[in-house]
């Protein structure tokens, strides 16, 4: 067939046609095992126990960032016919940009203590199915393509800008299609003016024009929100912190107490060795499917976590961000001891979770206005922008829902 097409929610038809080698190697690395794989794995992680609706994946996600990747670079061929021979890089970059994840995205990436950008480099370089179709369009590609995931390095900046910037192609995907997942409203985001707005400063770099400054505002802002009420959730920052207690559990109380099959053994007791195929055959049926069994099986400080995830009996999380950090282990002291006092294991059941956030970081990747003639930082021309690079402390203390009348009054709520 001379021609795909992919039929998105937010996007519409994304079509690819075999007659244009850029988008011929884009259908083919689509059809690798290793991008497949992404069908198996949500976007989300374990967020869906909060939104019901987050249950889209990293391959739809995937799609949309070289949907975004494609239009924004037809906008800036326009002017700078040159950007054209990067195409393919490009679209392989903006595809594969998410094939390292692990299970459960974002979360599993803590649970096991691995980097995705470090894994989707190492597929790139020496998993045949990835490195062989990116070196048959162009020896050296699937190099490129690697150094460009996994350390931010391309010759062309405004290409490595598209694939990894505070404006990125990934960064407006996630953000409109987490909001619908969600259901969170607010994310709608004019792509077709900001797109438009994308151009090339003296120096090369990708920059903003002043037409489009309203519609990065409304960008930042509503990044700034999915951030405070779906990735910084307080039910989702439970899920979180119990998956990490199930794989730390598993992994402190070892195989001869803890059932895992070959290739979750792998994952759990020798991460550093993974090899590709041990890497690819774990995703979140494997890993879902190996919290159940512990859940049914598995011992008894093993079990409490996986039930709770399983079954949505999930733990409380107050917010003690207003506190100092001695008062927060105050808190948390107080909190297990109470818990032991209900005859509930502290260990399982109690924890504090702490994170920097900013809405906006000028000194990484910070964006610019180029008029034709003056070159300026955002955060220099918009107040809003500025306001936004304040840092703000997050911490949540994890507990039992029994203790939470005796915590609110220590908080004096």
């Amino acid at each position: 067939m001379g021609e795909r097409t992919y039929h998105d929610p937010l996007h519409g038809a994304i079509r690819l046609d075999r007659t244009d080698p850029a988008e011929a190697l884009a259908i083919d690395l689509i059809d690798s095992a290793p991008f497949q794989r992404l069908r198996r794995v949500r976007q989300l992680g374990p967020a869906f126990l909060t939104f019901h609706g987050a249950e889209s994946s990293r391959f739809t996600h995937s799609l949309g960032v070289l949907h975004l990747a494609r239009l924004a670079l037809q906008q800036l061929e326009r002017h700078h016919l040159e950007l054209a021979e990067h195409r393919a890089v490009l679209y392989a970059a903006a595809l594969l940009h998410d094939v390292g994840h692990a299970p459960l995205s974002h979360s599993g990436e803590e649970m096991y203590g691995l980097h995705h950008e470090a894994w989707s480099g190492r597929l790139i370089r020496e998993h045949p199915a990835l490195r062989d179709r990116l070196e048959a369009h162009s020896p050296g590609t699937a190099s490129v393509v690697a150094d460009l995931l996994e350390h931010g390095r391309h010759p062309c900046p405004a290409i490595k800008a598209l694939v990894s910037s505070q404006l990125d192609c990934d960064r407006l995907d996630y953000l409109v299609r987490d909001s619908y997942s969600t259901g969170t409203t607010y994310g709608r985001l004019d792509l077709e003016r900001i797109l438009a707005a994308f151009t090339l400063a003296p120096d090369g770099q990708l920059a903003i024009t002043p037409k489009g400054l309203m519609a990065v505002e409304h960008y930042l802002v509503v990044r700034n929100l999915m951030y405070r009420s779906v990735y910084n959730h307080r039910l989702n920052v439970v899920c979180n912190w119990l998956l990490n207690q199930a794989i730390a559990t598993a992994r402190r109380l070892g195989p001869k107490r803890v059932w895992a099959d070959q290739v979750m053994g792998r994952w759990l007791w020798h991460c550093e060795a993974l090899d590709l195929e041990s890497f690819l055959a774990n995703d979140d049926i494997r890993t879902g499917y190996h919290l159940m069994r512990w859940m049914e099986e598995g011992p008894a400080e093993l079990q409490d976590p996986c039930g709770r995830l399983l079954e949505r009996r999930l733990l409380k999380a107050t917010d003690v961000s207003h506190c100092s950090p001695a008062q927060r282990l105050e808190l948390l002291a107080a909190a297990r001891q109470l818990s032991e006092a209900e005859g509930l294991s502290a260990e399982t059941s109690c924890g504090l979770q702490q994170r920097q956030s900013r809405g906006y970081h000028p000194y990484k990747g910070g964006l610019r206005l180029w008029d034709g003639e003056h070159l300026q930082a955002l955060e220099q021309r918009s107040n809003l922008v500025q306001s936004l690079t304040v840092e703000v402390e997050l911490a949540w203390l994890i507990h039992p829902g029994e203790v939470a009348p005796k915590l609110r009054q220590l908080l004096g709520r």
